[in-house]
């Protein structure tokens, strides 16, 4: 049977949370309006970005939320831009995913970003050749939607009790259980171990090469 692991990237593979905040602060700038807290704008992550810039405004305003998304892309891309740009890999990522490939684990990728976004960040840790599924926000309705999994489990064969997601929010954990499939947290995310333990995280790990022991 194909055991399935499928990663979020932001605040799980990736440390970019600083990278959000700031974006999301300069985009609500950028239109006039006053940023949200930086607490805010963490639960947010993993979200695809209208429907998160939406979130944030906490009005019915689809004009607005769109007017704030492009904003935040135009943030980003010049931030990227930037000689002092980083969005570092976690500690332990790549020893965690070199255990799994030596297992012959089957591995994906599920996130918020589209798919230039996340093909640029895998190609820049040279992650790419770890994954066989990409799934991404551009391609799919917004976490917890479970489409992205269903996908991921349609590409490689895996059962839904085969396979398993593994990320830092509430919007990870809720995918999972949504499709099917079994849900591990990492508490060094944007999400409280706490909040992902209720939402129904099996486990919830304070770094990725404990997972070794999980799956």
């Amino acid at each position: 049977m194909t055991q399935l692991i499928v990663f979020d990237c932001d605040g799980t593979l990736v440390d970019s949370q600083a990278v959000i905040v700031a974006c999301a602060q300069d985009a609500f700038a950028a239109v006039g309006l006053v940023a949200p807290s930086v607490e805010r704008i963490r639960h947010i992550v993993g979200v695809s970005l209208e429907p998160a810039m939406r979130m944030l405004l906490g009005r019915d305003d689809p004009e607005m939320g769109r007017r704030i998304a492009e904003a935040y892309r135009e943030a980003f891309f010049a931030r990227r831009a930037m000689p002092d740009h980083d969005e570092p890999l976690f500690e332990g990522v790549l020893e965690t995913l070199d255990a799994l490939a030596a297992r012959g684990a089957v591995m994906g990728v599920a996130t918020g970003k589209t798919m230039r976004g996340l093909v640029q960040i895998l190609e820049r840790h040279a992650l790419e050749r770890y994954f066989v599924t990409l799934q991404t926000a551009d391609l799919h309705p917004s976490k917890p939607h479970p489409s992205m999994l269903e996908a991921a489990m349609r590409e490689t064969g895996a059962a839904a009790d085969a396979t398993w997601i593994i990320g830092d929010t509430t919007w990870d954990i809720e995918m999972g259980r949504l499709a099917g499939c079994r849900s591990i947290g990492v508490s060094y995310g944007n999400h409280a171990p706490e909040v992902l333990r209720t939402a129904g995280a099996a486990h919830v790990i304070d770094r990725l090469n404990d997972l070794l022991d999980l799956v």
